[in-house]
């Protein structure tokens, strides 16, 4: 008992620099989408319950990261061609600072490479690209250290454009790469196999720490994953979770070592299944998102090495609106929110059976791939039209339902609303707005 007091303290030490209103991370404070912030708007037009709002010169999937009195943006400037990295104050949107990152926004025309989010320690903020450019700042912009993981690793072998976010947790930044054996479209190692791997490294200095290659049983574009690694603990044991390439994984903190290994969604192997959405854990229950309409599978991890079926507590397959293609779930209130953009729906499911408590249409004919915040009672969406809609968490009823955004062309919204400060921070495509009055 003593120990564990111990290894839970630690872990409150840990990661106590990410609470107290900051969002610091790419799915919040507890990496699993919500926040304990209270009094969060819920009423609001682009003219009214504005604290500020002001033009970005680029259109980006990157969530707006905050910590203290400073919102962190990784973004483009189209008319320039050039990759960004930019601080604003919280207070006022008034910019800190800017940096130029690299020339060149774009492989493909459905994402730019700043579609990953910044992720902040609170006293470093570090940017990652599709380009593999890795650039971290002090909070104050200036500069300490850059390197670009294609130049050190090999060029990557995605289909598309690799978009996933970098984690800070317990002192090491971390970043996956789990993508194609073989070449695709001239793109990855010709003279030998690419790998897949997790790289930790010193966020101080950016030296690797350590470097996993990890296998797959996976085939062609289904080798792809365009997750984010997940901190998380189970029976006192703090792990790094991993989801891609047709499995689910998790890994020691300080080596990168296979723990233990559960999969899969994709048992055909079918070969076009890349994965989006990142693990999520509540209640000690992992949800594993297949993708393409397939089910989700909740998954205890207890044991080592390759689990079998006794691991799933639950597959949504009878219950056609729980699945993700793209869409992360948030966890709050003791529940699991999953969006699913193919079905339009959104559902609150218990963890430990996978029971539904309600399920609901979305609002309007757009897609929503922009992940779910939950707080405040609250489930906040927000779909390519830039219509930002407020749910209540207990019943599922429509709050409101907000156009935000003006899009058009090939121009959509997929950043995630974050929340911070009693505030909401809502990335259309060519504005960044804070609403509410906040603190």
């Amino acid at each position: 008992m003593r120990k564990y007091c111990i290894f839970l303290v630690f872990v409150l030490v840990c990661v106590s620099a990410a609470f107290g209103g900051d969002w610091p991370h790419w799915r919040g404070p507890y990496f699993n989408g919500s926040t304990d912030e209270k009094n969060l708007p819920s009423n609001w037009s682009t003219t009214e319950g504005i604290a500020w709002s002001v033009d970005l010169p680029g259109c980006s999937a990157a969530t707006p990261i905050i910590q203290g009195g400073r919102v962190f943006l990784s973004g483009v400037d189209k008319d320039r061609d050039m990759l960004l990295a930019m601080c604003l104050d919280r207070t006022n949107g008034k910019l800190l600072w800017q940096h130029d990152v690299a020339k060149g926004i774009y492989r493909d025309r459905r994402s730019t490479y700043a579609a990953g989010s910044a992720v902040t320690d609170g006293k470093l903020v570090v940017f990652l690209y599709g380009n593999g450019e890795l650039v971290c700042y002090e909070v104050n912009g200036r500069r300490k250290w850059a390197r670009n993981i294609q130049d050190d690793y090999g060029p990557f072998a995605f289909l598309w454009t690799y978009g996933g976010s970098s984690t800070l947790f317990d002192g090491r930044l971390y970043v996956q790469v789990l993508q194609r054996d073989v070449p695709v479209r001239g793109r990855g190692l010709r003279d030998k196999k690419n790998e897949s791997y997790i790289l930790a490294m010193n966020p101080e200095t950016g030296k690797t720490l350590w470097r996993h290659i990890r296998p797959s049983e996976a085939r062609a574009e289904s080798l792809e994953a365009f997750s984010t690694p997940i901190p998380f603990s189970f029976s006192g044991k703090q792990q790094l979770l991993i989801a891609g390439g047709d499995a689910l994984t998790g890994h020691d903190l300080k080596t990168g070592k296979e723990l233990w290994r559960w999969g899969t969604w994709n048992p055909r192997r079918i070969g076009h299944w890349r994965l989006v959405p990142s693990p999520v854990v509540g209640e000690d229950i992992i949800l594993a998102c297949g993708p393409k309409n397939a089910p989700i599978y909740a998954i205890r991890p207890r044991g080592s090495g390759v689990l079998d079926d006794s691991a799933i507590a639950w597959v949504s397959r009878d219950v056609r609106e729980v699945t993700s293609d793209v869409p992360t779930p948030a966890f709050f209130d003791g529940d699991f929110f999953v969006l699913s953009d193919l079905r339009k729906s959104l559902s609150r499911v218990e963890p430990r059976t996978g029971k539904v408590k309600w399920t609901i249409r979305t609002p309007g004919d757009s897609k929503y791939e922009a992940s779910p915040l939950a707080a405040d009672g609250k489930v906040y969406l927000i779909n390519h039209s830039g219509d930002a809609a407020i749910i209540n968490a207990a019943n599922g009823d429509v709050v409101k339902v907000i156009d935000m955004d003006k899009s058009s062309g090939r121009e959509v919204v997929r950043a995630s609303i974050s929340a911070a400060y009693g505030q909401l921070f809502i990335r259309t495509t060519r504005k960044l707005y804070c609403v509410g009055k906040g603190r």
